[in-house]
């Protein structure tokens, strides 16, 4: 049957590494033995898979979608393995995609406990926006993701926890000074600092905007909540940081005044995705299970004052 599997693994390395050579020293074939196999899936299926060139090999149109279904082929595969031997994903590699307003706060708590609890459990750990977390998932570039809900439709969504949000602003801010605890109203008319447009939390953060009768700011677009956080003790508006970021970073400084929003527009869920199968991938769940743990003693630490 044709393509066979080890094709199909030739596909995705060549469309991984973007180079025949590369790939070959990666599977550790010959090179002409690669360039072969590609050739024939390509009679076998009548369609032109990688445009080679002098800077490597381009995935064709046609390819993208062929790649696309052989990692999802490739994944089943593996999946069949763990589950036959009774260790699910963690017996196996999983490439996890995460938010960068989650993955360097919540992941590393939940890395040391995977490793202790599960030795041969393999995590690679993939940091992207929400637009690119959803092309990552949807091509099988990622096993799984660690994301908002709202942009991934059709895909099989896990409930980790629901995240409070903070406004951080400058010591000397004029509203520094208010209680702990601030609704949206008192933010009426400030200018607000968010991450750029490929991220949900900016669409979180300009419906607060507007509710209060703020702004989002067109002057400055962070890259990073730390750089967020930075602008607003410079002065530049309020940042608005999610709980677990408040918690384990925003809260060992100094530098800017932080207030808990007491609003029901101030939170967002996170979940974990993965694709649309009749069954989660074994192991999902206690996967699930330990995020949320680990998530809960993070966000005990930054409850409401």
């Amino acid at each position: 049957m044709r393509p066979t599997l080890r094709q199909l693994e030739y596909i995705v390395a060549v469309a991984d590494t973007g180079q025949v050579g590369l790939a070959a020293e990666q599977l550790n074939v010959s090179q002409p033995s690669l360039s072969s196999q590609l050739a024939e899936v390509e009679a076998d299926l009548g369609v032109t898979l990688f445009q080679r060139g002098r800077k490597g090999a381009k995935v064709t149109p046609v390819g993208e979608e062929v790649v696309r279904r052989a990692r999802q082929i490739l994944h089943e595969i593996q999946d069949l393995r763990a589950s036959a031997q009774g260790g699910g994903i963690f017996h196996g590699r999983l490439r996890l995609g995460v938010l960068p307003s989650i993955g360097p706060y919540l992941l590393p708590g939940v890395v040391r406990r995977l490793h202790k609890e599960h030795p041969h459990f393999r995590l690679i750990v993939r940091e992207e926006s929400t637009r690119d977390l959803d092309e990552g998932l949807r091509s099988g570039r990622l096993d799984m993701i660690i994301s908002t809900p709202e942009d991934h439709p059709g895909a099989q969504k896990t409930h980790l926890f629901t995240e409070r949000l903070w406004a951080a602003m400058a010591q000397d801010h004029p509203l520094a000074d208010l209680p702990a605890t601030l609704s949206l109203a008192d933010l009426a008319g400030q200018t607000f600092l968010t991450l750029g447009a490929g991220h949900r939390l900016s669409h979180v953060v300009a419906g607060m905007a507007a509710g209060a009768g703020g702004r989002v700011s067109d002057e400055y677009e962070g890259t990073s909540l730390d750089a967020i956080r930075l602008m607003a003790a410079m002065g530049a508006g309020i940042a608005i940081l999610p709980n677990i970021y408040a918690a384990t970073e925003a809260q060992r400084g100094t530098d800017v005044s932080l207030h808990f929003l007491s609003d029901d527009a101030a939170a967002r869920e996170i979940v974990l995705v993965q694709p649309q199968l009749p069954e989660p991938r074994p192991g999902s769940e206690i996967l699930a299970d330990i995020l949320r743990s680990e998530a809960q003693k993070i966000l005990a630490q930054g409850r409401k004052p």
